[in-house]
């Protein structure tokens, strides 16, 4: 990528602290600020994913998900892998962040990246991020903010502050429900307690669906890919049927990190844009991120 200076209209703009800690980023690192800008807005344009919660029969949940990200952005036909997706590998960071030498909430990240896309409030909630794609989508609402129209939050940004500020798993699904945003998404939230965890379906003005645990009916885990729920998936990018499809082998009585990491790695759910595998237990506070190579053969998406 070659970026001299952030794009006009985007510097100066930027809601505190974030635009402050691109500057302190670029800085430290000497790579120029109008790339790390553009490397902070990329959900707004390129990312995938899957994300799962589950509920085992004492009530006890638990949050998973894959991190896929490169697609459209180089293949390298030497070794047969996204060049993004293997350039982001060795900027995965697991991050604790404190307020007065105490754990506020965690997250996966990559250096350089302010917002976030995965993380959790240990005791309280979790929260993940899935692409929607959408005519109206994330360009739309960059180019809406870039000129003038400045009502709707960059969504890496929106998760870090309800990370930050929210105290309860209904504030966090209340604030990512109703908050204008600048790119369709679904946002995927786990509590501390039965039936708290939900997919809210967004465009970028309002909620189109809140699908919500419940296990009295016998719906224990809800998947979340990148098309919405009540539509076929595209028949070449379809992770739902088989991560639904594990989850109902794997059964409630057997859910556990274990079981869901290997749902999470599982073809195509597993794929060649797949950057990390991310496990989330927000009751005991444990959080686990791993790396991944998804062996060939093995699809692109």
């Amino acid at each position: 990528m070659v970026v001299k200076a952030p794009a006009p209209g985007l510097l100066g703009n930027f809601p505190g602290p974030f635009e402050e800690e691109m500057k302190g980023i670029a800085a430290v690192t000497e790579v120029p600020l109008g790339e790390i800008i553009l490397f902070n807005i990329f959900y707004e344009l390129f990312t995938m994913c899957t994300s799962i919660i589950t509920e085992d029969k004492e009530g006890h949940l638990l949050h998973g998900r894959n991190m896929d990200f490169g697609l459209f952005l180089g293949w390298n036909i030497n070794n047969d892998t996204w060049v993004i997706t293997e350039e982001l590998k060795p900027l995965t960071v697991n991050l604790d962040f404190q307020r007065n030498n105490k754990t506020v909430f965690k997250a996966t990240t990559f250096a350089g990246y302010v917002g976030m896309l995965t993380g959790f409030k240990p005791g309280l909630f979790s929260v993940t991020l899935n692409d929607r794609f959408s005519i109206d989508g994330g360009f739309m609402g960059v180019m809406e903010w870039i000129l003038g129209k400045k009502d709707a939050q960059w969504i890496g940004f929106i998760i870090r502050s309800v990370l930050e500020n929210s105290t309860s798993y209904e504030e966090a699904k209340n604030i990512l429900t109703n908050t204008k945003i600048l790119a369709p998404a679904y946002f995927i939230v786990g509590g501390n307690q039965s039936g708290e965890g939900c997919v809210i379906t967004r465009d970028r003005k309002q909620s189109l669906d809140v699908y919500e645990l419940d296990p009295k009916q016998g719906r224990w885990y809800v998947v979340q890919t990148n098309y919405d729920r009540w539509k076929n998936p595209f028949f070449l990018d379809d992770r739902r049927t088989p991560a639904k499809m594990c989850l109902n082998r794997t059964t409630q009585e057997n859910i556990s990190f274990a079981t869901i990491y290997d749902v999470l790695s599982t073809k195509p759910v597993l794929n060649k844009l797949t950057v990390y595998t991310g496990l989330i237990d927000v009751t005991k506070g444990q959080f686990e991120t791993y790396l991944r190579d998804c062996p060939d053969p093995c699809i692109g998406w």
